[in-house]
């Protein structure tokens, strides 16, 4: 079973940035893809970014493209998030999520493909 725990996430004004991490433990080797989703009060979780195994691709929402970045460091198992340039409507609660995958390259952009959920950061972006 692996386990994903997300941090990083806090108050923050407009403009300003914040960066989130993503630790994974437990499971048997595998390659993951991973991904960021984020869920606003009555509102459904959309995508944020997802990255390969390999960390070659990428996919962002066209809504935090220019302004985030997502990277991984598989010798720590980790998962970063640099988000720039944050905005009122960034404000949410912040999701890691992970799926085993066998093409390393490939990266998933759907909520529902994803197995593994953290427990999730809190995100505030003040005007």
């Amino acid at each position: 079973q692996v386990q994903l725990v997300e941090s990083g996430g806090r108050w923050v004004q407009a403009g300003g940035s914040l960066r989130l991490s993503c630790a994974a433990s437990g499971g048997t080797f595998a390659a993951r893809a991973m991904g960021w989703f984020r869920q606003a009060p009555g509102k459904t979780r959309e995508f944020v970014a997802a990255i390969s195994w390999g960390g070659g691709t990428t996919d962002y929402a066209d809504s935090v493209k220019g302004r985030f970045t997502i990277s991984r460091d598989n010798a720590k198992n980790t998962m970063d998030l640099q988000m720039n340039s944050l905005k009122p409507e960034d404000t949410a609660i912040y999701y890691c999520a992970a799926k085993v995958t066998l093409d390393t390259r490939r990266y998933y952009s759907r909520a529902d493909e994803y197995y593994y959920w953290g427990q999730g950061t809190q995100v505030t972006v003040s005007s």
